[in-house]
């Protein structure tokens, strides 16, 4: 999901002001909250998003839902958002924080894809391989994917390291293919 350069500039604003405060965690808390109540309900985005509706209403929406929960600096900033007409980015913003958050952390997220779900050993020996290899701390993805036969594949941003049984067989298709023509 890609977020706006508005969304990024606000989440990197929020992230300063987080750290200015000594409160990255619980700041973080916060949005994760709000993320998470934002893909549990993917009504409140397009509430937020709507042209259609007050911004007061939106405010008065966000309050109900979530401001007993929150750190007053997050409180201010989504006050912040709809003051300057922006409260239709805050899904963006708070993935934007969440990227930044992990950046600034050193934390790499990585998704596994795997054919058969992975006992507790085999997930943290693959954890820890993954740390080991990339010197960072690992967010781990894993997704069963039965369709992939055996084996895993491995997405570290932009790489994709494929050992699963779907792709050797479709390796050693192509290859017989490309000799059967020859």
């Amino acid at each position: 999901m890609h977020s706006t350069k508005a969304a990024r500039r606000y989440a990197t604003a929020l992230l300063e002001v987080a750290k200015e405060r000594n409160e990255l965690d619980e700041i973080l808390d916060d949005i994760t909250l709000i993320r998470n109540t934002m893909e549990d309900s993917k009504e409140l985005g397009t509430f937020l998003k709507s042209p259609i509706i007050k911004f007061d209403d939106k405010v008065a929406v966000l309050d109900e839902l979530f401001f007993d929960n929150l750190q007053e600096a997050t409180r201010l900033f989504i006050k912040l958002l709809a003051r300057k007409d922006r409260i239709n980015l805050l899904e963006d913003v708070v993935n934007a924080f969440v990227a930044k958050y992990k950046e600034h952390a050193g934390i790499i997220t990585i998704d596994v894809f795997v054919a058969e779900e992975l006992n507790e050993e085999q997930r943290e020996s693959l954890h820890r391989t993954l740390e080991k290899k990339t010197q960072k701390n690992v967010d781990l993805n894993l997704t069963l994917d039965e369709s992939l036969k055996g084996g895993m594949a491995v997405r570290i941003d932009d790489t994709v390291i494929d050992g699963t049984v779907k792709h050797q067989l479709a390796k050693l298709e192509e290859s017989l293919l490309s000799t059967a023509v020859e």
